[in-house]
This record gives structure tokens, sequence and C-alpha cells, in this order.
């Protein structure tokens, strides 16, 4: 059901409600979204950013990591001031300033399967920033999915939320973190839930976007499939701040797609960007039926009739 706007909203939206593939419809639409962004760092930033700037009606930030200070040159939500806060609360403080129309939710915990309760772990081991480190650094990309953090926060909400009521609840979902652990998990649980997923990455001068929709189109193990190279960090390999900023955005303007079905949405393919050379690239995915994930979903899809 979309949101009527008020009259103070149609003039604050007023330079999207004029172009004709969005009108009033479209940004009601925006209004009564929910979107779920798991990861807030460098990618998560900027898509938070332009998610509440336009005017998407909830969002809900996952991460279970704090601001540190390498993290500043990318993840721009944050400042000097909010170093070794949660990320998630200090995100969620300056969305809030950007528009007190949306909804704001921030979990500081990590991703589980199934209906694992989302709650702080408070028996994990941690560094002594506080935070528990993953296999692969984040490189400010997106919290790892794998831990949660333990924290004596009290401003944590919903962390007795289950993973299937976090998923059912959402319209859509943005992974902006970047292992392929956390990936692989949030691929899945996308496709057990049915809900369209952005799958974004960055490193060194390099961007990739890939967009699954459950039941229309291939999913990310698909993708995953035609990879064999090991996974780098960033502090083994470099990242240049514009990269996650523009591959962050351009995450937002494909949600908000999907959203209001504006345009065209690239199904099945591989969105990649060069930095160096300015250049954008698509590559079609193969047909496959061998997917563990969107292979089975279908064969559910096609038993869903009542017989055996």
């Amino acid at each position: 059901m979309k949101t009527p706007l008020s009259t103070k909203q149609v003039m604050r939206y007023n330079r999207q409600i004029v172009l004709p593939q969005i009108d009033i419809d479209g940004q009601e639409l925006l209004a009564s979204s929910r979107v779920l962004l798991i990861g807030v760092g460098g990618l998560g930033n900027a898509a938070a950013t332009s998610l509440c700037g336009s005017g998407v009606g909830k969002i809900t930030l996952i991460d279970n990591d704090i601001v540190e200070h390498t993290n500043l040159p990318r993840q721009t939500l944050f400042d000097e001031s909010q170093i070794g806060q949660s990320k998630v609360m200090a995100a969620k403080a300056r969305l809030a300033q950007i528009n007190s129309d949306c909804d704001i939710v921030g979990i500081e915990a990590s991703l589980q399967p199934d209906n694992t309760p989302l709650t702080r772990e408070d028996d994990f081991g941690v560094n002594s920033s506080g935070a528990e480190r993953t296999e692969i650094d984040s490189c400010g990309i997106g919290g790892s999915g794998v831990y949660a953090t333990k924290t004596d926060s009290t401003e944590i909400e919903k962390t007795e939320i289950t993973t299937h009521k976090l998923f059912s609840e959402h319209d859509i979902v943005l992974d902006c973190t970047d292992n392929t652990q956390s990936r692989d998990l949030i691929n899945r649980l996308c496709y057990k839930h049915g809900v369209p997923l952005i799958s974004g990455a960055a490193i060194r001068f390099e961007g990739q976007l890939f967009v699954a929709k459950p039941g229309e189109s291939q999913c990310y193990a698909c993708l995953r499939r035609l990879f064999s190279a090991p996974e780098l960090s960033c502090t083994e390999a470099g990242i240049f701040s514009p990269i996650v900023n523009i591959v962050g955005t351009y995450q937002a303007l494909l949600a908000m797609q999907v959203l209001m079905g504006v345009g065209s949405v690239p199904l099945n393919t591989l969105l990649t960007f060069d930095g160096l050379q300015h250049e954008w690239q698509q590559w079609t995915l193969p047909n496959t039926m061998q997917c563990d994930v969107c292979g089975e979903q279908n064969k559910d899809t096609d038993n869903n009739d009542g017989s055996a």
C-alpha cells in the first residue's frame, strides 16, 4: 500500500515528482518502502544516504562494527567525533538529520541463518577496539555479518528479531558487505524469503553490481560459480574512496528502480566499473539449472500446486 504524501513532502521531493517516470505514485511507493541494508561501511554509507534523502520510508541498518579512523576517507556519514562508536548508531544519528521522515532502525548484531534471534553475544572474543574482527578485513565497505559485537550500548533496537521476521518485513535487501561468507548467506535468505537483492562490491579502482529477483532471475550464487579467484581485503589490495561511493549510490539507484518499477533493471547481468578507464561493462550470466539456491527455489515454485 502506498503512503500518501503531505503537502510539505510533495514540495520537498518535487524535483523527483516532476519526472514522468516517477510522479506522485512513484514517490508514494518510495515512502511506503522498507529497505534492509546489511553492512554500514563505504557502500552502506553511500547507499543509505541516497535512499534516505530520496524519501524511502524505512531503512533498517545491520552491522556489528565500530567507526575507526581508517574508515573516514570513504565512509562519509562518519566524522572524527564518532570514532569508537557503533556504526549503526552513528549512521542512524546522521541519517535522522538528513530526513526526519525516514524511519531508521539500527541493529548492532550479526546476521544469522534460519530463525536464530539477532542477539548480542557477550561471550565472543573481542579485540582492543571492542569488536570482533573477521578473517577478511571488511575495508570499511561493510560489516562481516559473521560475529556479533560486544557492547554496553542500550540503544540497540530489535535485537531479538529473527532472521525470518527481518527479511519478511522488508521489500528489498542491499548487500553492502565485503566477504563471500556473508554474501552467500544473504543471497540464500533473500531467495528463501522471496526478497529482491542488490549486491555491490568495490576494491582498488574497480566496482561491481548485481541484481537478483527470486522467481525472475539467477542469483548471486550463480555469479559466484563463475569465479574462483581468492578473496582479497582492502588492506591488502587498497581501495580508492570515490569508487565505493559510486557503487553504493548505484545500489540505491537500482533499489529505487526495483521498488518503483521504473526503467530497465539488469537481471542475470554483472555490471562492472573501471574507475581508471571510466568504463562500465555488462556481462550476461550463462544459463544454469544446477544452482543449489535459485535452482531449488524454482523447483519449490513448480511444486507449489499442492501435488506431492
